[in-house]
């Protein structure tokens, strides 16, 4: 599979199949990749906590307030992103350009993460309406919670969505 299909069919996932588990070894793959993917002076500054079972299932409820993400409880797998110190290069990069570099390196590390569960035949859904409260204290961290990647396989059913997405006109400048 290329790069360009994976991202063609790659999509967020609201139709999970409550009776297929996620096998250790797909789930190994994705989180070798996540580790394998590029951050800021290689600081790496995210943790993932792989929750299952009744622990997913809570994770699953910190994102469902208000009505959100009711799919996630589905997921037979949450993975919970959270924010780890920068490294001393990064800090000193951040004071000279402005930039804390850590959202941007979760969301390279998510975008690795996810692509690989597409090749693994997984499916997924980032999910940021969370409360990061509960979560800390349910995964027991030391950081902020980010984000939390719902995984598991999607329905038979859940055929592939039209992308919604703006055009390369819209998105892309050629300059000389």
């Amino acid at each position: 599979m290329s790069f360009l299909e994976i991202a063609k069919a790659r999509q967020s996932c609201r139709n999970f199949d409550v009776t297929r588990a996620v096998e250790p070894e797909k789930l190994d793959c994705i989180l070798e990749a996540a580790r394998l993917s590029p951050s800021a002076s290689n600081g790496q500054p995210y943790h993932l906590t792989v929750c299952t079972g009744t622990l997913a299932q809570r994770v699953a409820q910190a994102t469902q307030e208000g009505g959100a993400n009711k799919f996630s409880s589905d997921a037979p797998v949450q993975i919970v992103i959270s924010e780890k110190p920068n490294i001393k290069d990064t800090i000193d990069g951040a004071k000279v350009t402005g930039t804390d570099y850590r959202a941007i390196d979760i969301g390279i590390m998510v975008a690795y993460l996810t692509a690989e569960a597409t090749t693994q035949g997984l499916s997924t859904c980032i999910l940021g309406w969370l409360d990061g409260d509960t979560l800390r204290d349910l995964c027991q961290l030391d950081g902020a919670a980010r984000l939390v990647v719902s995984l598991g396989y999607a329905k038979a059913d859940d055929k592939l969505r039209a992308k919604k997405r703006k055009t390369a006109e819209e998105l892309v400048t050629y300059l000389p």
